[in-house]
């Protein structure tokens, strides 16, 4: 049993985990709909969150299949966006610690931004679990319910009004993108410059390449730019000199 100490946490957890989990799986309704608008049955929308299950690579892989790019541009953007949850399980493992080769296969489908924040904010093991599973289970339930409910209504509509979802997908990457340049997300100042440089990448090379590999070739490039360097305070010895 827990100590009543430790209830105003889980209490909090829950609550922050569960409000996320609310908001981030309402996007999956503009998924569905950009799926549906890009060509996809909403069978093959509904498999997607299901299986992909990371919303910038879904959003990137039927944005570049939208704008007319080949289905290997399209999953080569949604892999390279994709590489992140692989950084973000290796930091959950020491956090987590899950055992068995089934628990780390069941717990990486949900590795993403969102129930990665989650659990390192938890002051303990025992509830950075807790958080992870609420905001994964949460996260995941909301995301296919809504997708489901956005491409049942794109399908439903004309072939004129689903032209209009086209901005769907670079209102969706905005809509996830804005959080993490604010002020108050660590590291908001590195978040805005990773973001401004590669959208000018792929918009100087937009005109001269086909769809899909302009999103490669920023990633790419933002990946190779490598991490921020920090200029070194001078010690008072040093300043003394």
């Amino acid at each position: 049993m827990s100590s009543p100490a430790r209830s105003p946490d889980r209490a909090a957890i829950l609550r922050d985990a569960i409000g996320l989990g609310l908001a981030v799986g309402l996007y999956g309704a503009a998924f569905g709909a950009a799926a549906v608008a890009a060509g996809l049955t909403v069978w093959q929308a509904m498999t997607l969150s299901l299986l992909m299950f990371t919303g910038a690579s879904q959003f990137a892989l039927v944005g570049v299949l939208g704008a007319g790019g080949s289905a290997l541009a399209a999953v080569g953007s949604a892999l390279l966006l994709g590489t992140r949850n692989t950084v973000y399980g290796v930091r959950l493992i020491p956090v987590l610690r899950p055992r068995g080769v089934l628990r780390r296969l069941a717990a990486g489908h949900w590795v993403i931004d969102e129930t990665t924040a989650l659990s390192l904010a938890a002051p303990d093991r025992r509830l950075a679990w807790l958080a992870f599973l609420t905001g994964g289970a949460t996260i995941y339930l909301t995301w296919n319910a809504m997708t489901v409910v956005g491409a049942v209504g794109a399908a439903a509509l004309g072939g004129t009004t689903r032209a209009a979802l086209d901005a769907v997908v670079p209102a969706a990457f905005l809509a996830l993108l804005w959080p993490r340049l604010r002020r108050s997300f660590p590291e908001a100042a590195v978040q805005r410059r990773v973001a401004l440089g590669g959208a000018v990448v792929a918009l100087v090379l937009t005109p001269f390449v086909p769809a899909g590999v302009q999103v490669i070739a920023a990633v790419v490039a933002v990946g190779l730019a490598g991490p921020p360097r920090t200029t070194a305070r001078p010690t008072a010895s040093e300043e003394m000199a």
